[in-house]
């Protein structure tokens, strides 16, 4: 992505793409965790279902790291390596799974949020949902 990064996203805009990720994820009965990121990786925000995986806690901030450190989503590394790319896992910080977005307003990259607990698919459309909130 050619976008620049902007200022970093503010508590409130956290918690508001949080809550937009966590309605979609409650929307189709998927239990998740829900990690926003400011533009250094920070993490802003943190929000987990009661019934969830341990182990998505790290994925979730993960996938968020990923996504601001790269500017893009982190389903461009998983579509990178199924076509054949696979330089990319050479790379430090790379999650090539779906569910890590960037968070932009007006033009600039402020955060990410990275959601894991359900599929793939299921996180990416959450995380969507949260970034989508707050443009």
């Amino acid at each position: 992505m050619k976008i620049p990064y902007g200022p970093n996203i503010s508590l409130e805009l956290a918690k508001k793409a949080a809550a937009a990720a966590a309605q979609e994820a409650a929307d189709h009965e998927v239990n998740a965790v829900i990690a926003v990121v400011d533009t250094g990786g920070n993490l802003v925000y943190f929000e987990r279902s009661d019934i969830v995986q341990w182990g998505s806690n790290e994925v979730a901030v993960h996938k968020a790291r990923c996504s601001v450190a790269f500017k893009r989503p982190t389903k461009a590394f998983e579509n990178a390596i199924a076509g054949g790319n696979t330089a990319f896992l050479t790379l430090d910080g790379i999650s090539a799974i779906e569910g890590g977005v960037p968070i932009v307003q007006n033009g600039k990259i402020i955060g990410a949020i990275g959601v894991s607990g359900g599929s793939w698919v299921q996180d990416g459309q959450i995380a969507q949902a949260g970034a989508d909130a707050v443009r």
